[in-house]
């Protein structure tokens, strides 16, 4: 019996630096960051640029619907959202970097940079819903913006093994 319970405890380890888990989950986080423009599938997008036409007004109806939801949760909730989110971020700061508690330095350093990404999704959408291009300029604009959710993923991935390394090599090492 204890054998299984200490199997069970080793699959849910909070130690986050060294759990194939926490890796795994970053892993899948970035990727669907990356994958979903502004709600948008990135494939669709690379359809509608290659094959024009029905492609291009279903993609454009889908953006549309999208950015529409978007600004719409920005102007009823914007603040109070952001409010709460600074909080959790800041609660999470403290504890992980103030506190040296880890599984906190590994929520941080997921969720801090995510929300740069949503944050530049929010503003991606309010200025198409200001501009509303169409066609090539819309493809061009959302193949921009996941260039650059990918520029800060691989940013963020490469921050995080740094500091999972230092955190679980000076845990090792200095005894901590």
């Amino acid at each position: 019996m204890l054998d299984w319970y200490q199997s069970a405890l080793s699959l849910i380890d909070l130690r986050s630096f060294s759990n194939v888990w926490y890796w795994i989950g970053l892993a899948v986080m970035w990727s669907s960051l990356s994958h979903y423009v502004l709600g948008v599938p990135f494939d669709m997008i690379q359809r509608a640029r290659r094959q024009k036409g029905a492609a291009m007004a279903d993609l454009e109806a889908l953006v549309d619907v999208q950015v529409r939801r978007q600004v719409h949760v920005f102007n009823t909730a914007g603040p109070w959202v952001v409010a709460l989110w600074a909080g959790i971020l800041s609660m999470l700061t403290i504890l992980g970097f103030g506190y040296r508690i880890e599984l906190a330095q590994a929520l941080a350093l997921m969720l801090v940079p995510a929300s740069g990404v949503l944050m530049l999704g929010f503003r991606l959408a309010l200025h198409l819903a200001e501009d509303s291009p169409k066609g090539e300029a819309l493809t061009r604009r959302l193949v921009w913006h996941r260039l650059m959710v990918q520029m800060i993923g691989l940013v963020s991935i490469l921050v995080t093994a740094l500091w999972g390394m230092w955190f679980t090599l000076s845990l090792n090492v200095l005894g901590r």
